[in-house]
């Protein structure tokens, strides 16, 4: 288990570097840079903005820009945000609890929702409740973010008034204990809400096709010949050899959640990474923007190393795969 590990985490090094450059390169090729957004609106002359570029180091030569990123980023050094005045590491770490959270009860909710409807709809297959799966995974395949979540707040927040519309918690009151964990979670329902809708209809439609396959073969004939009951060959022995599928994509989707979440958190006006990143890209925060993303890498391998990891455990047969 160890060298296969491993082997997975050397097969990742190339692959964050490259993430690194592509990133490094469209940030900065595009057009813009931190200094425009932060001194264009005052009385600066274009001299002056050039001694600033100049002491920034955003007139040197690309290459030289990367070399000192890299040097940089060798030393744990994340950069330093001149637009929002603070390392980017800090700037990350405050604002990561707030999208974990998000993005991890998003995740659980369609993770475990659309396994659930995958399994009913295989289980059914052909019926009223697998024409009704099928159709959900559709609208949801189909359906925008932003949308979704526009049409959530219009319902549930502003017409009933059930949810808040916005942010993480109310500004208004001091709560503490039990009542600000309840205030949380009903700011929490919307948004994870919308950012999951997606993703259960994407596990619906992949479980109930892995669990059809499964469903299919021959373990499973002898199993039920055995006389063990139907709900026992679903989630025992059918649904632990169907997850073999599912759960690499799990993995995959923890980097894709945290993308996701920019849109989300810029509708509910959530106060987390992907506020963050949005307001990088519009003030053209080079370190920051660069910062988000080396972290949402490293974070998009370590996910796939431990869905990587937890595949080997449910089949050893995957360890000798390589």
């Amino acid at each position: 288990m160890l060298r296969y590990a491993g082997r997975r985490l050397l097969q990742a090094v190339p692959l964050m570097l490259l993430v690194i450059v592509v990133t490094f390169t469209i940030i900065h090729t595009a057009p813009g840079d931190p200094v425009t957004y932060m001194y264009a609106a005052f009385n600066v002359t274009a001299e002056q903005m050039e001694v600033i570029r100049n002491q920034l180091g955003l007139n040197d030569p690309l290459h030289v820009q990367f070399l000192r990123y890299m040097l940089r980023l060798l030393r744990g050094d994340l950069g330093y945000s001149h637009v929002n005045g603070g390392p980017v590491l800090s700037l990350i770490v405050q604002r990561l609890p707030a999208t974990l959270l998000l993005s991890l009860s998003g995740l659980a909710l369609a993770s475990l929702g659309g396994i659930a409807l995958g399994v009913a709809a295989a289980r059914r297959r052909g019926s009223i409740t697998d024409y009704l799966v099928s159709a959900v995974s559709v609208a949801g395949y189909c359906m925008p973010v932003f949308w979704l979540g526009i049409v959530l707040v219009l319902v549930f927040a502003i017409w009933l008034k059930w949810f808040p519309s916005m942010g993480m918690e109310t500004m208004r009151q001091q709560l503490t204990g039990l009542a600000r964990l309840g205030d949380v979670v009903r700011h929490l329902v919307l948004p994870a809400t919308t950012l999951g809708s997606y993703f259960l209809a994407e596990y619906a439609r992949l479980t109930r096709a892995s669990m059809l396959e499964t469903l299919s073969q021959d373990f499973i004939v002898v199993a039920r010949a055995k006389g063990l009951r139907e709900r026992a060959v679903i989630w025992r022995h059918a649904l632990r050899n169907s997850l073999l599928g599912i759960v690499p994509v799990l993995g995959v989707h923890v980097g894709i959640l945290l993308v996701s979440a920019t849109v989300t958190e810029t509708v509910f006006a959530w106060p987390g990474l992907g506020r963050l990143t949005f307001n990088a890209v519009l003030q053209r925060d080079y370190p920051l923007l660069m910062g988000v993303f080396v972290f949402v890498g490293w974070s998009v391998i370590a996910a796939n190393l431990v869905a990587d990891i937890v595949c080997a455990i449910v089949d050893p047969r995957v360890r000798y795969v390589d």
